[in-house]
């Protein structure tokens, strides 16, 4: 076949995909095309870097060279607004963003390690179509959230908050647009990598808040797939090459597609059954503590599938590409590990992106510094199995988890300068336990798939004389080992919120769920890699033996016949596979139906305000369009997760005095300052003294003053004549006004 065809027929479905993408995305094509252009072109520029990283992936670590591109381009423009060595803007960003692009190819000319010149042309093959794959996973996500763009309800005012604000802002953190005066006290790291994304490529935030969701939903599939698919290709070695692309599809599908059980018995089975007429999807994600009541126990245990189709993009679902990428280096440097810390470029990275976690969502830190310290003790164990196992193993992970530390804290310590931790009030012992049926429906199936897999290898140890240790550690396949970490940490996970919790501000009804929250989100995670993993190598080694004796030790006398075992399997995948259906439910009751071209709306997450609250839109139009920095505006202060509460700063990102009252209570746990300014927005609206009211102005160096609907729901009759007098009014609409009060002082 010559070139010219090959060409041709690799470049077909290019076009096809981007005439499609075209056709369902419309005007909002283009800011789609220009994010995956973008992911692209940094993919394929510090691949020089990241295939030093994966030297053990077929594909050299394709799709995670996307994700390591955005975080360390991303980390240097935050380190340097945080140090003021260079502002946040568009400009620095796409300068900062060549230089680290130049530095990666730099590296790979003194490697001699360039990219794709030494990529074998199977390589190159399986880059192509993993590309494509992205592509379509990326255009589906994207294309959904166009039925349901918009930026409220939940916590997306907060979100899409935090995005305007650093869009408003030249130094970082922010001013938090709901404590004027006050910088963010939240981790905001994930918002910032949205905002980074957004100036690098000079599209709008309006849309970029919906891309970012939809791109993280996309590495959610790509990144599992190319974890899983090389996991088994070093499990099975040869033959059967569909059987890799099958347990990395599975994978993508567990991670970022499927439900767990709960939808299975509730929504299928129950369903059949008559017993129950509908399943509403969130019910998955609010079980234990919900169905039946527990008062004082309501709890969260949410997974992927459920936030991408919510919408939300809050810190743990934009940090699931990034413990997805430390997965895949984990495994990576399992397979390469020399032993010896100082040398291995790979302690450096996971340091960096532990840092970052630590100011995206420090759950995360927590989690994966577990993960990584028990991958680091295992892969040294197997490093020196052949030698002085136990004494050097400990020694170099010893150093190596200090290593972690040290650079962890290094790279974030510009956040912890302004930043106080008062969320965490202590640890407390847990006194109402889930009910065994209910944790069975969340948790049997994983459990049922993994825990045989545990059992299965430790078996192989026997008892523990030195000999023996050493001997299991020498024979297990990396895949295996790190395997066995990942399921161990799982299990860690969904038990450790049945015996102790962190406590915060929610402990009176809801003591366990934030931590149930955040450690099984991740413990879904692992459990959704290492189901693929485990079935698929199950299924096709029982069918590979079939015609011969049964040697393997996974799940060995339960199933005799590898018949039966391999027909086990089969239906265990199916029963995986049909946990998807509960993405059908979910975007069938969000969207009000299963989305239909004509139906598609635009990924504009700000559209909603033209028709929900159209006069106070076209104020913050005005605001958006004529007001520059991060100047202070007095709204109505809100309640949390109320309908237009905070819709200005929301929507703008301006600061106002006291925005969401619970979640400001849960940043800085100080009520009495809170409450002031509870008082002194009240007053500013409401009293007739005009002394009284240009004091609390200049106290808050107020330099815009909003009245619309929501002021007037909230206070009533307002004296608008009284503080039109005490500035100028800007912007009037029927009932809605903004007034100017220049630089904190009255405008005479």
């Amino acid at each position: 076949m010559n070139a010219k065809r090959i060409y041709l027929i690799k470049i077909a479905p290019v076009v096809l995909l981007a005439g499609t993408a075209y056709w369902l995305l419309g005007s909002d094509f283009f800011a789609f095309l220009t994010w995956w252009e973008m992911l692209f072109l940094l993919g394929l520029v510090f691949m020089p870097v990241t295939s030093r990283m994966f030297r053990g992936f077929d594909d050299n670590g394709w799709m995670f060279s996307k994700v390591l591109a955005v975080a360390v381009c991303g980390y240097v423009q935050w380190l340097l607004a945080c140090l003021k060595i260079s502002p946040f803007t568009g400009i620095t960003c796409v300068i900062l963003t060549v230089i680290c692009c130049l530095g990666s190819l730099l590296y790979g000319i003194k490697c001699k390690n360039r990219f794709p010149d030494s990529l074998p042309w199977e390589q190159a093959a399986l880059v192509y179509r993993e590309e494509i794959l992205f592509f379509l996973v990326f255009l589906f996500w994207t294309y959904l959230a166009g039925f349901h763009p918009a930026a409220h309800g939940t916590e997306k005012y907060m979100d899409f908050g935090f995005m305007q604000a650093m869009m408003r802002s030249t130094t970082l953190p922010a001013q938090d647009m709901w404590y004027a005066g006050k910088p963010f006290n939240y981790y905001y790291g994930g918002q910032y990598l949205a905002v980074f994304l957004t100036k690098l490529t000079g599209t709008n935030v309006e849309v970029t808040y919906n891309l970012m969701r939809t791109m993280v939903a996309a590495f959610a599939f790509l990144l599992p797939f190319s974890l899983v698919r090389q996991m088994l290709k070093d499990k099975l070695k040869t033959g059967r090459k569909w059987s890799f692309c099958l347990g990395g599809i599975l994978a993508g599908m567990a991670v970022s597609m499927s439900g767990n059980l709960h939808y299975i018995i509730y929504g299928i089975i129950l369903r059949l059954l008559k017993i129950k007429t509908d399943y509403w999807f969130p019910s998955s994600t609010r079980y234990i503590g919900f169905d039946p009541a527990v008062t004082g126990d309501e709890t969260i245990h949410e997974f992927p599938s459920y936030s991408f189709v919510l919408g939300d993009l809050h810190a743990h679902v934009i940090n699931v590409f990034l413990v997805l990428t430390v997965l895949g280096i984990l495994y990576s440097w399992i397979k390469t590990n020399s032993g010896k810390s100082w040398r291995q470029r790979e302690i450096g990275l996971l340091g960096l992106l532990l840092g970052m976690f630590l100011f995206s969502n420090t759950w995360d830190f927590m989690i994966y510094y577990v993960v990584i310290c028990g991958t680091l003790l295992f892969g040294n164990l197997k490093r020196y199995s052949s030698g002085s196992c136990i004494s050097q193993a400990l020694k170099w992970s010893v150093i190596q988890w200090i290593e972690l530390l040290a650079a962890a804290f290094l790279a974030s310590l510009p956040f912890h300068l302004t930043f106080e931790n008062v969320m965490v009030q202590g640890i407390g012992i847990v006194k109402i336990h889930t009910a065994f049926y209910q944790f069975s429906v969340l948790w049997a199936f994983p459990l049922l798939v993994c825990v045989p897999f545990v059992i299965g290898i430790l078996r192989r140890i026997g008892t523990f004389p030195e000999k023996k240790f050493r001997s299991f550690f020498s024979n297990i396949k990396y895949s295996d080992l790190y395997g066995l970490v990942l399921v161990l940490c799982a299990i860690g996970l969904i038990f450790i919120p049945e015996f102790v919790y962190v406590r915060d501000i929610y402990e009176k009804t809801a003591p366990r769920a934030n931590t149930m929250f955040k450690l099984t989100y991740q413990a879904y995670i692992m459990f959704g890699i290492m189901m693929a993993y485990i079935l698929v190598f199950f299924t096709v080694n029982r069918i590979k033996r079939c015609n011969g004796a049964d040697s393997t030790v996974m799940c060995k006398g339960l199933l005799r016949c590898p018949r039966l075992q391999s027909l086990t399997g089969i239906i265990a995948i199916l029963v995986l596979i049909s946990t998807c259906g509960y993405l059908e439910n979910a975007i069938t009751h969000w969207f009000t139906g299963f989305p239909k071209r004509n139906a598609y709306q635009t990924l504009n997450a700000t559209n909603y305000l033209e028709t929900a609250i159209s006069d106070d839109a076209a104020a913050i139009r005005w605001l958006n369009d004529n007001v520059e920095g991060q100047p202070i505006i007095l709204e109505a202060s809100g309640d949390s997760y109320q309908d237009y509460d905070n819709r200005v700063s929301a929507m703008t990102g301006l600061p106002t005095v006291l925005g969401w009252y619970v979640h400001e209570w849960l940043w800085r746990n100080d009520l009495e300052e809170e409450n002031q300014r509870k008082e002194d927005v009240q007053t500013i609206y409401t009293s007739s003294n005009a002394d009284q009211i240009k004091s609390l102005i200049e106290k808050y160096k107020i330099s815009y003053l909003f009245i619309g609907s929501c002021e007037y729901e909230k206070y009533g009759e307002i004296n608008s004549e009284l503080l039109a007098s005490i500035g100028k009014v800007v912007f009037r609409q029927s009932e809605t006004t903004i007034i100017e009060v220049s630089n904190g002082t009255m405008t005479e």
